[in-house]
């Protein structure tokens, strides 16, 4: 068999495995979603997570560890799949995603239905002003049609809160989402976020870590 007919089957082999992936991750994800959660396990589970997240799930202001607490469940719950179907990267997520820490979707649910409940205490990570009138004007230009102008979470919970998130978390994942490295972000993303410098990308980040995410909007 010669070189391009090995090479042919290789990628043919590797497309087949990635569909049979990406359809056990929907079922999956699907299975997550049409559970009933339980808070009394959830809460259980969420002691791993709380080593690197806090007990609040506030992460870390410097951005390394994100804020989790008070995203829509099902925000959570397909982050979390994500992580388990090669759809996100992050070695330490990877592994306390997987299947030994949360061994089924009606686990899933439960630890994203405790995520969501929490209430977080840690403040938001904020950047250096020095770009934040452009980050809010490009905010605003590539992301506020479906983000909206605040990046409070959708009533459906179809997408995230970006209001409140550490301003360092925010850039590594538009950096990421720019360069295509966040497979679960599609062209809709990819193409705006291309778009942006480097000062706007810095901007956004700052722009959106002082909004108050939705669930804070009211005190």
């Amino acid at each position: 068999m010669n070189k391009g007919k090995v090479a042919g089957r290789m990628f043919l082999a590797g497309m087949l495995a990635l569909l049979a992936q990406s359809a056990q991750a929907a079922s999956e994800l699907a299975a997550a979603r049409a559970a009933t959660p339980d808070l009394v396990r959830g809460e259980e589970l969420y002691r791993t997570c709380a080593a690197c997240h806090g007990e609040d799930g506030g992460g870390v202001p410097d951005g390394t560890i994100p804020a989790i607490s008070g995203q829509p469940a099902a925000v959570l719950m397909r982050q979390l799949v994500g992580f388990r179907s090669e759809q996100r990267s992050d070695i330490r997520m990877e592994h306390f995603a997987d299947r030994t820490h949360l061994a089924s979707a009606q686990q899933i649910a439960d630890v994203a239905a405790w995520i969501a409940s929490l209430r977080r205490i840690t403040p938001a990570g904020i950047g250096d002003g020095t770009a934040l009138a452009a980050g809010s004007r490009a905010f605003l230009r590539v992301c506020e049609d479906c983000h909206g102008a605040l990046g409070r979470s959708s009533t459906d919970g179809a997408l995230p809160a970006l209001a409140g998130q550490h301003a360092g978390y925010l850039e590594r994942q538009l950096r990421d989402a720019a360069a295509g490295r966040r497979p679960n972000m599609n062209a809709t993303h990819r193409a705006p976020l291309k778009s942006l410098s480097e000062a706007e990308i810095r901007g956004v980040a700052d722009y959106l870590s002082r909004m108050l995410p939705r669930d804070r909007s009211a005190e």
